[in-house]
């Protein structure tokens, strides 16, 4: 039991050090030569040989990870990859690469398109072709139960300290406002909570289902997700290259039959704890002004 436990931590902080990516991950984009009669024929490529070529970390859980005394990837980006390329009557071959490999990759032509949480930013559409969301979500705050880590607002973070990777969108948050960033190592996610309920560090920013599975994992320590604080509303979609007209058209067609027919809802749910992160959030969610991403 302790074994799986610790199985399940690991998988989540990979998430917490991962997920939605560096903010400086866009990798060199296509050149100006990637036009759209080039994007045609790479999907004619990949229509004559029967296969398409998706990259995914395979260490964020619960996107694409593996589970415990198993070698075969699963999560809710991977499953739902798999169903699209079956739905477009193509073989899928999984690429795995460090998140902040995955892009790059894609310009290279080593891969054909990515999975992996991965967030749509300005920056990002600047340099690919995005497909139409599968997830919505967005940031939410964990902080100590007792005080909310005197935390009301959002402008109460300056002067704070934050808990998290040194060039994630969520540290970029905190900077934002006026926070340090406090960053950690290889550590499983209990040191982030209890460094938070201890007073090391104030309050952690994170992608709130991600959140949301972390405490539920660690019940005893005494955090929580701030009750009102809901902010940067975010959208993760497929990756594609740059121009990818034709590929977003037929894989777009894709998501658009699995949002309508439920198979969507019922991976979230399957992955999230019940919860439908295929719909965008009814919550009231706060944007950032003057956050360039």
């Amino acid at each position: 039991m302790r074994k799986g436990l610790l199985f399940i931590l690991m998988l989540i902080l990979a998430a917490f050090l991962a997920a939605c990516g560096s903010s400086e991950d866009g990798e060199s984009g296509s050149d100006s030569n990637g036009s759209e009669e080039a994007s045609d024929s790479k999907w004619s490529e990949i229509q004559e040989k029967g296969e398409i070529v998706v990259g995914t970390s395979g260490t964020l859980f619960p996107a694409s990870y593996y589970p415990e005394e198993s070698d075969e990837m699963t999560g809710y980006d991977v499953e739902i990859m798999r169903e699209v390329a079956d739905r477009l009557g193509l073989e899928l071959k999984f690429e795995e690469y460090g998140v902040d490999g995955l892009l790059s990759a894609i310009n290279s032509g080593r891969i054909d398109a990515v999975i992996n949480d991965m967030e749509v930013t300005k920056a990002r559409q600047e340099q690919f072709t995005f497909s139409e969301p599968y997830k919505y979500s967005y940031s939410t705050m964990i902080v100590r139960e007792s005080d909310l880590s005197g935390i009301e607002k959002l402008e109460d973070l300056e002067g704070k300290t934050h808990g998290g990777g040194a060039t994630t969108v969520f540290s970029q948050i905190a900077e934002h406002f006026g926070a340090e960033t406090k960053t950690y190592g290889n550590v499983t996610n209990d040191v982030y909570l209890r460094d938070v309920e201890n007073g090391n560090t104030d309050f952690i920013i994170n992608d709130y289902y991600l959140q949301s599975l972390a405490l539920k994992a660690l019940p005893n320590i005494e955090v929580q997700l701030h009750p009102d604080l809901k902010f940067h509303p975010t959208n993760s979609a497929i990756v594609m290259p740059n121009d990818a007209s034709e590929m977003k058209k037929e894989i777009d067609a894709v998501l658009q039959e699995m949002h309508e027919d439920g198979t969507l809802t019922k991976l979230s749910e399957e992955f999230f704890g019940g919860k439908d992160a295929s719909k965008k959030p009814e919550a009231d969610i706060r944007e950032i002004e003057g956050l360039e991403l």
